[in-house]
């Protein structure tokens, strides 16, 4: 039936088919009876996993991106994720690229993305989610919280030197309304922002988060979102660096700016231009990076895994290689709204 409703969406471009699909389901889940049947139709099996200190209903997340500004989560929890990164958010709300940024590749199951952090700003963003916290308190006790991570970056008119003060505000904001922290510095569609990958650079941005962190009554698990373009090298030093610091996990990969082995003719590819590609063409490489962290590490690095996976196969590769949790984000676009329940029974 997704097959139908896909080859129609396909036919809009990638953003529109984005917000009408998701502003539809919402509309749809604010009606109890409407909700309820979608909850019984989605429902994943219960596969709980324990990882940075908190209780996972099961290992399948969806990526940061797909819900930018937290308007979608009674939505995404009704289709049985396990957890969900809202974000990337910035300090100040931002328009992001010209459109169109968002463009399908269907004949290698890919995306090719140069949002390039659009969002509200955290001040909203952090307003919703206080409201979200609120509605759900008055919830049946009986259930579970829904896990939301936070994906913070920094605003594009930020100078490098400053951007730990961008990642700061939006730690600081955020704090009381998330439950882990995944900062972003991998992002291919912020001029410069993969040079805070350098660890004089990473080391700055995340001792302060630190510090932050640890002064809460509360602390936050905090991740680093990486790219799966790093150098074994450079994975190396990111690894020692986060667990000379005490971070809590790793997320591997965000997307790349290869183009290599793409089934779509190359004048095609070259035409749509720059930004990050994600989908089936990353399994491969993200499922290296994450063996590579898990090695190194030793496995004292909880990893959430993501990077083409669209099935079951690929979920258990990512988990078999070192993950503790995976992430959709192009799946879901590609084989819809029961990707998480399909995974999840085969798993």
């Amino acid at each position: 039936m997704y097959s139908l409703l896909r080859s129609l969406l396909f036919r809009l471009p990638a953003e529109t088919a984005h917000y009408f699909s998701m502003n539809l389901l919402r509309a749809a889940c604010g009606i109890a009876p409407v909700r309820a049947l979608l909850v019984r139709a989605f429902r994943p099996k219960a596969l709980p996993v324990e990882a940075f200190g908190l209780h996972f209903p099961n290992p399948v997340g969806l990526g940061a991106g797909f819900d930018k500004n937290a308007r979608y989560l009674r939505a995404l929890q009704t289709l049985g994720f396990g957890f969900v990164e809202i974000g990337t958010v910035t300090p100040k709300p931002q328009a992001g690229n010209d459109k169109p940024r968002l463009f399908r590749l269907p004949k290698d199951g890919a995306l090719i993305n140069r949002m390039g952090f659009n969002n509200d700003g955290v001040e909203a963003v952090a307003e919703r989610l206080k409201e979200w916290r609120k509605r759900e308190a008055r919830r049946a006790a009986h259930q579970a919280p829904f896990v939301i991570g936070g994906n913070i970056g920094k605003n594009k008119s930020t100078a490098n030197e400053d951007a730990w003060k961008d990642y700061v505000t939006c730690f600081s904001a955020l704090h009381p309304y998330v439950d882990f922290f995944v900062v972003n510095v991998s992002s291919p569609n912020t001029p410069g922002l993969r040079a805070l990958q350098e660890r004089d650079a990473l080391h700055g941005i995340l001792t302060r988060l630190q510090e932050l962190n640890r002064a809460t009554a509360t602390p936050r698990p905090i991740l680093l979102k990486i790219a799966p373009d790093l150098t074994n090298t450079q994975l190396d030093e990111v690894v020692d660096l986060a667990v000379e610091i005490g971070l809590d996990g790793l997320v591997a990969t965000n997307t790349t700016i290869s183009r290599e082995g793409l089934q779509t003719d190359a004048a095609t590819v070259t035409a749509l231009g720059a930004g990050g590609l994600s989908g089936r063409p990353v399994r491969v490489r993200a499922t290296e990076v994450i063996r590579h962290l898990a090695t190194r590490s030793g496995g004292r690095l909880p990893i959430i895994g993501s990077g083409g996976i669209f099935t079951a196969t690929d979920a258990r590769e990512k988990l078999a290689a070192g993950a503790a949790l995976t992430e959709v984000w192009t799946g879901f676009i590609y084989e819809g709204p029961s990707i998480v329940k399909k995974i999840c029974r085969a798993l």
